[in-house]
């Protein structure tokens, strides 16, 4: 939860206060806005809990669904209202809201001072009175804890899902350079960043466009090889086409996590078609079982909608019983948005709201029990933990096969334990819940 903003005039000094909402890519953004920023010789903080009346406010906004989109306005609007009061100095609104529907938040929020897109980094700078330094590509200041960030390796997405208004705010797919990343995830290892959370809207299509094939193995050996990086996790991974050599890799490296998080959003071949996926139920089974095959002690990690148009009883059951007989490792469900412009708002949304709530909470029911199983399996065994945090009485902590804000924790009891936050300890698990494991630091 955001946190209640009080004003003070404490501070004297104009500065730039950056709040983040959305997902992971946003949060990338902010970070590289924020390293320019600071290279600039400016005052800079993320999400400050108070504000002062020289502030300038940039609001980093998602667009993607509903409730994200109205957590956008509703910041909009408080930041609005704190400048008509004259405890801030300016606001800026940018990322895929403000890409989306820059047109109509001008007409409905006049006060704020500039809306910008998702690409207009030097303008957002040029704005504040800053400069974009080219010296600086690369460059990030973290808002996560400085032992893992999320990294972005390409930005944009190619694919047709009918669903997705991605491509509409945030472009076509564009790969960064191997040379370019290797050189970023060196400056994080000299920061004392640790993990590497590789995050794009499409990782499996990476290489594509800038060398004709797709070239995620060629990046994660580079990576890998990296003094300094301990860990190197996969995220969003696009089922289609999905480059089987990654998994050759991961075997050959051993801080390369055997964790993937592969959205397949459904099972039903009806569904499947109608969003533009590309790959049908026998074709994602066998995927799911050759990867499983190939890699036998990875944790997979999906997401899947509920309430799609045309969603039938059928339908959802079929998906209900392919999850119980998968039991995958982690597992996110949501209700399916309506979005403008996306091909299946051509499409009546028919499936009423409480239905599509039902049928996320008796997923997720499911997928409680398939983790509460597996964490019992893990019971008396040894994992290497990292450390993210102390939170109250324990230090917390997340296996390889665990991602950070949205998967399984560790919890070690301060009385009996003792580590630093950013640090390795060997963990021997003696308790385990639905989705937490409990544990002792061995040594």
């Amino acid at each position: 939860m955001r946190t209640k903003i009080a004003a003070t005039d404490s501070i004297k000094k104009p500065r730039v206060n950056v709040i983040t909402l959305g997902c992971s890519k946003n949060v990338y953004d902010s970070e590289v806005l924020m390293g320019q920023l600071k290279g600039n010789q400016m005052d800079v903080v993320h999400e400050a809990d108070k504000v002062s009346k020289d502030d300038i406010i940039v609001i980093n906004t998602c667009g993607f669904i509903d409730n994200a989109k109205q957590e956008s306005i509703d910041t909009i609007l408080q930041y609005s209202e704190l400048k008509d009061q004259g405890k801030v100095g300016k606001v800026i609104v940018t990322g895929c809201l403000s890409e989306r529907y820059k047109p109509e938040l001008q007409a409905e929020i006049t006060n704020v001072d500039a809306y910008f897109g998702t690409n207009d980094l030097q303008n957002i700078l040029s704005s504040i009175g800053a400069d974009y330094k080219y010296e600086l590509i690369g460059e990030r200041l973290l808002t996560t804890p400085s032992h893992f960030a999320y990294f972005k390796i390409a930005e944009g997405c190619n694919r047709p899902c009918s669903f997705c208004a991605i491509p509409l705010m945030r472009g076509k797919h564009a790969s960064k350079s191997i040379e370019d990343l290797v050189k970023e995830a060196k400056g994080l290892v000299r920061n004392g960043t640790k993990e590497l959370i590789l995050i794009a809207q499409d990782l499996t299509y990476y290489g594509l466009d800038l060398y004709g094939k797709r070239r995620l193995d060629d990046l994660l050996r580079n990576l890998s090889d990296v003094n300094g990086v301990e860990w190197i996790r996969l995220q969003y991974a696009y089922p289609s086409g999905f480059p089987m050599e990654i998994l050759d890799v991961m075997n050959e490296r051993d801080n390369i996590c055997k964790y993937l998080d592969m959205p397949l959003q459904h099972i039903s071949d009806n569904m499947l078609k109608s969003m533009r996926r590309g790959i049908t139920k026998q074709k994602t089974t066998e995927l799911v079982q050759e990867i499983r095959n190939k890699v036998p002690d990875i944790a997979l990690r999906t997401t899947l909608i509920c309430g799609y148009p045309g969603e039938t009883e059928q339908d959802f059951h079929e998906m209900a019983d392919w999850v119980e007989e998968t039991k995958f490792d982690r597992l996110g469900c949501f209700t399916y948005s309506h979005e403008e412009k996306t091909h299946a708002h051509t499409l009546i949304d028919d499936v009423p709201q409480e239905v599509k709530e039902q049928r996320v909470e008796d997923i997720m029911e499911i997928q409680q029990a398939i983790s509460f199983d597996k964490n019992q399996e893990k019971v008396g065994k040894t994992f290497k933990v990292l450390i993210d945090k102390k939170e109250g009485d324990y230090f917390v902590g997340r296996t390889e096969f665990d991602s950070p804000e949205v998967d399984n924790e560790v919890l070690l009891h301060a009385s009996t334990n003792y580590a630093t936050t950013g640090s390795f300890v060997s963990a021997k698990i003696e308790r385990a819940e639905d989705f937490d494991l409990y544990g002792q630091i061995v040594k």
